[in-house]
């Protein structure tokens, strides 16, 4: 069974992440929102500064993670606000020790784009065989079949497309239509054999509207409650709970325009009679004598679709008229020899 398919077609994440910015009352409030915009998945980021940021190398960045981290209980909190309202909960776990506690609530795992070359954590998270989307922001496409095939070494679970999922991903915030790049998602599909997907970073509807359109398995974007007056950089490349809305209103419509993947006429062409009168058949374009030699030159193709369709034209030329012939006369194959 495939873990990634969404209530409106493609699984739909919303990525809270650190837009809560540290602060547990406002997390709840994003997290109800997000339960209100009708995804799949309401996603967090998990992680300690210390376990994430070298302190001495890179003290400003740690102390920047320090400042948006939650605890423990506050996390559960969270994950289980958005089980008891009926959704999923999903999270990039960042920090290893957390998959002992966090696991349960966890149907599937994200690995983000910075931690796809990071093997320790790959290895930790494949060994609990759980579906797995992997974002692929920074790589080199050798980077990324490297990370699917240690995964699948893992564990053969991840064989299977049912399994993994790879999303296209720019890691800027935010970025322009000419870095979504859209098209990497065929040559995740038709390299690694893999469920597709687009993570996104722009800051309104297109590109996750075209990548449905693309067939895109997996949509992933930020989420908050307002870009207005926000200065952490992740709110700028956040949908509303009005938008993720209005996305899958948007959604609905490519689903339908879509259709089907199989090639017949459609009741509504047979139940006007389009097939018949739109389509040609072949008619005498002279009188034409019995035991007549037929050629090109005595035969035309006009609407209606009546008789001897336009598609046999070439198997009457060669036959004999069996008798005399009218000029656009319904043909049938009995006045042939």
């Amino acid at each position: 069974m495939n873990a990634f398919r969404g209530k409106h077609g493609p699984l739909l994440i919303a990525e809270i992440g650190g837009n809560h910015e540290g602060d547990f009352e406002y997390a709840k409030e994003l997290v109800n929102l997000a339960i209100e915009s009708d995804v799949d998945y309401i996603k967090l980021q998990l992680y300690q500064g210390d376990s994430l940021v070298n302190p001495n190398i890179s003290p400003d960045r740690n102390k920047h993670f320090k400042k948006f981290e939650l605890s423990k209980s506050q996390y559960i909190d969270l994950a289980q606000m958005v089980i008891d309202a009926g959704k999923s909960f999903t999270s990039s776990v960042w920090d290893p020790e957390y998959l002992s506690w966090i696991d349960k609530y966890m149907d599937i795992y994200k690995i983000g784009s910075g931690d796809l070359t990071c093997y320790p954590i790959l290895t930790k998270i494949a060994q609990k065989g759980k579906p797995i989307v992997l974002s692929t922001g920074l790589s080199m496409m050798n980077e990324v079949e490297n990370s699917v095939a240690f995964l699948r070494s893992i564990n053969s679970k991840y064989q299977s497309k049912d399994n993994l999922a790879v999303l296209q991903c720019t890691s800027m915030y935010p970025i322009e239509n000419s870095d979504v790049h859209l098209n990497t998602m065929f040559t995740y599909k038709n390299k690694l054999d893999v469920t597709i997907g687009y993570s996104d970073h722009t800051t309104d509807l297109s590109a996750l509207k075209y990548a449905t359109a693309m067939r895109a398995e997996v949509l992933e974007f930020h989420f908050t409650d307002s870009r207005d007056n926000k200065t952490f950089r992740d709110h700028k490349v956040s949908l509303t709970k009005s938008e993720v809305l209005e996305l899958i209103e948007e959604i609905k419509l490519i689903r339908t325009i879509q259709g089907s993947n199989e090639k017949q006429p459609l009741k509504i062409e047979t139940d006007n009679n389009h097939v018949y009168t739109f389509r040609r058949a072949v008619y005498p374009k002279t009188d034409i004598p019995a035991n007549t030699l037929i050629s090109e030159e005595h035969l035309v193709t006009l609407r209606p679709n009546e008789g001897i369709g336009a598609e046999f034209f070439y198997e009457l030329v060669g036959k004999y008229s069996a008798q005399d012939l009218k000029k656009y006369q319904k043909l049938d194959w009995n006045l042939f020899k």
